[in-house]
């Protein structure tokens, strides 16, 4: 089991952001907030200790919001009691997302390790200081640049960044000087999303306003196609439309969203998906601390449908670098994928979208660009040929995936921009 614990605190909401979050500000007005969440947590841990018993725990990640908020102690108080209410196999993968300013200037991380942090995911985004004020983040570069120091050092061995791209006045040639100069951190992973607008944030108030605009699609798809070749050629494996990894550092909590391992959701507004059965919690504390206290947790649970867990199988398997395995398309409808979809499969393959290798159908580079298109037009005849309905929009309901959004806005800039080199910090400027 896959275990994802939602922290819902931040000290300042960004921009882009439609996760559930709230700010706390730096006036210590938080402070009850954190306990009634930790109180709650432990008893929502208890809730589902009791309803599954000593289940095994391949991963636990801390997501937000910004978990980094939460002082070391807390983690670890966090990880020792879901050790004793599950059984949290010895070398299991234990993520926490950072912000760059919570770990730059102070011994945090090596105290996350010393609580049982094993792999971090620094919320970089940007070695652009300008667009690190469009997207609203409360870092600087220089920040991001000292924490991923300051994890080295403290002797963290798996780090990610997380990074967007097609960001306001963000041009092909900047993104790929990022790219290099986050090469040169030498994480073990790195996230590279799109941002997409998302309904509400200022980011889209600001696009619909024509304050800021979207980079060409040409521009896009240069960005995209070029930086995933640009990591591979750094020795990045490019396992998934939007992820990249050292040899043996792919994210093992993402794989298995992406296998279809069961998952547990705690925290407000976290989603579940146990044994075919989803839920999600509330998103206001309150809420969720009433529905603890009654211990009425999961009980609004729905029973997925066969045809649902299907699109979904398709779905997420097709984002991975691996992609669809024929024989358990098969296995679950009793249908050759294959013939049942020989035209769509042909023209897919007679533009390079797609190859089949080894029992597996997976995008090609250029697929991953249209995969939202591919995956409609298959959703479409798998309805005509199994009978499973396609979902609607907002009805599949998956956990949070590393951070960061596919996102946003942008105006390219002609193209010929002076690109400035990152200023590497000394070894003594971070501590």
């Amino acid at each position: 089991m896959l275990l994802y614990i939602h922290v819902p605190f931040c000290r300042s909401r960004c921009n882009y952001c439609a996760f559930h979050s709230m700010a706390i500000g730096r006036d210590g007005s938080g402070a009850q907030m954190m306990s009634d969440y930790l109180d709650t947590l432990l008893l929502e841990l208890a809730h589902y200790g009791d309803k599954l018993g000593k289940a095994p725990v391949s991963s636990v990640f801390f997501g937000g919001g910004t978990p980094s908020l939460l002082p070391p102690d807390i983690v670890g108080r966090i990880l020792e009691r879901i050790d004793r209410t599950f059984q949290l196999e010895t070398k299991a993968e234990i993520s926490l997302e950072a912000n760059p300013e919570s770990l730059s200037r102070s011994n945090k991380a090596a105290d996350f390790l010393a609580a049982g942090i094993n792999r971090l995911s620094i919320g970089i985004q940007s070695l652009d200081d300008s667009c690190l004020r469009v997207l609203g983040r409360p870092h600087k570069v220089q920040d991001s640049l000292n924490a991923v120091l300051a994890a080295r050092t403290a002797g963290f061995t798996n780090i990610s960044v997380d990074l967007m791209w097609g960001l306001p006045g963000q041009g092909v040639r900047q993104w790929l000087q990022t790219l290099k100069d986050v090469v040169r951190l030498a994480p073990e992973h790195i996230s590279s999303y799109c941002l997409t607008l998302e309904p509400g944030t200022p980011l889209e108030l600001d696009c619909d306003a024509g304050r800021l605009v979207l980079p060409p699609e040409r521009d896009q798809n240069i960005m995209f196609m070029e930086g995933a070749a640009f990591m591979e050629k750094s020795g990045y494996l490019h396992y998934e439309i939007s992820n990249f990894a050292r040899m043996g550092f792919q994210c093992r909590h993402n794989l298995g969203y992406w296998e279809g391992e069961d998952y547990l959701g705690l925290g407000p507004s976290a989603t579940s998906t146990i044994a075919g059965a989803r839920w999600t919690n509330p998103a206001s504390l309150a809420a969720w601390g009433n529905l603890a206290r009654e211990k009425s947790l999961g009980k609004q649970a729905e029973i997925l449908a066969p045809g649902t867990r299907l699109m979904e199988h398709i779905m997420l398997r097709l984002r991975t670098s691996r992609g669809l395995r024929l024989k358990a398309y098969k296995q679950l409808t009793g249908r050759d994928f294959l013939k049942d979809n020989q035209r769509l499969v042909q023209a897919m393959h007679e533009n390079g979208l797609i190859r089949i290798r080894n029992g597996y159908l997976s995008l090609t580079r250029s697929g991953m660009v249209v995969s939202n298109a591919i995956i409609s037009n298959i959703f479409e005849r798998v309805e005509q040929t199994v009978g499973a309905r396609p979902p609607r929009p907002g009805q599949i309901e998956l956990p949070k995936i590393e951070s960061g959004q596919m996102a946003i806005a942008g105006n390219a800039r002609a193209g010929n921009e002076e690109i400035r080199k990152i200023v590497w910090p000394l070894a003594e400027e971070a501590q």
